[in-house]
């Protein structure tokens, strides 16, 4: 089934679909995650656009290098949501389907080269309660009860 998060579709307003593919990176005590500064300052899972042509999964190594620095492994897909929102940095009005996946933390390859990300962890609940995104919260709290992380 595939939730929709966030505020409702604007009556009247044409939403571009807009896949993405988003990660929680499993760091042990936490999740490996990005504050982003633009268009507003904000927590997120890493992740984003899927490339025309592009796979998921190599959208999503890219995006999380891109955002972190960091290299992952042991993808699992979860889950997608949808999210209605206008993204300023296109000028978009955007129906994003983002598709989560949860990751293990690989080695730090290199800084974000994504400007204004920055690379920062997270413990579970500060992830559940902090993460900008709805529906990235409500992932990450059903990953830690499949895991049993504690709250």
């Amino acid at each position: 089934m595939n939730r929709r998060f966030g505020r409702p579709p604007l009556a009247g307003q044409r939403y571009v679909p807009r896949p993405g593919v988003y990660a929680i990176i499993d760091a042990g005590d936490g999740i490996l995650a990005t504050f982003q500064e633009e268009p507003r300052p904000e927590l997120q899972l890493p992740g984003g656009g899927i490339d025309p042509g592009e796979s998921p999964l190599v959208a999503l190594v890219r995006e999380v290098m891109e955002e972190t620095g960091y290299a992952i492994h042991g993808m699992r897909r979860l889950g997608m949501f949808h999210r209605f929102t206008y993204m300023p940095e296109y000028d978009l009005h955007a129906q994003k389907q983002c598709h989560v996946y949860a990751a293990r933390l690989g080695r730090r390859l290199s800084d974000p080269t994504e400007p204004g990300h920055t690379a920062v962890f997270l413990p579970w609940q500060t992830a559940v309660e902090r993460l900008a995104v709805s529906g990235d919260r409500h992932f990450v709290a059903r990953w830690m009860r499949l895991r049993q992380v504690p709250a």
